[in-house]
């Protein structure tokens, strides 16, 4: 069995790099409507979110293991919410040898988990559980190299 190490990506050029992902996360009607209405108690769940997903974005290395340390050089988080919850889409720009996927999934993926965190209080039913939440949908929209 062959140790895990990290590509070697020396003998790559520097380019611009982008890619963009997506999730989703399901909420009962009256959470969207708090979050609408900026009635939720933690406070502003979409302010919050976007600093947590921009954070995810330049501690991925940190988190995935064989992800490289790659100069970031810009990071947005867009917010549509919907009637059945809230999607959000992370775009990643870096210029350099690997490409920013990886980044850019987990900052949307961030961003959706403190959603959750920002709105838990009003999903849980009287059990305490979250019949009705759930993060769908990640993927990669696209990503660029040139």
């Amino acid at each position: 069995m062959e140790k895990a190490r990290m590509v070697d990506i020396s003998e790559k050029k520097d380019v611009i790099r982008v890619a963009k992902a997506e999730g989703f996360v399901r909420l009962k009607k009256s959470t969207v409507e708090a979050i609408r209405e900026g009635n939720v108690p933690k406070g502003d769940v979409l302010t919050i979110a976007n600093v947590a997903g921009i954070l995810a974005v330049k501690k991925t290395p940190e988190i995935i293991p064989m992800c490289h340390p790659i100069p970031i050089t810009s990071v947005s988080i867009e917010f549509e919410i919907l009637d059945e919850g809230v999607k959000a889409v992370c775009t990643v720009k870096s210029v350099g040898k690997t490409g920013v996927e990886m980044e850019a999934l987990t900052g949307v993926t961030a961003a959706l988990l403190t959603v959750w965190d920002m709105v838990k209080a009003l999903e849980k039913d009287e059990t305490g559980n979250y019949p009705h939440t759930a993060i769908e949908y990640i993927r990669v929209l696209e990503k660029f190299k040139g």
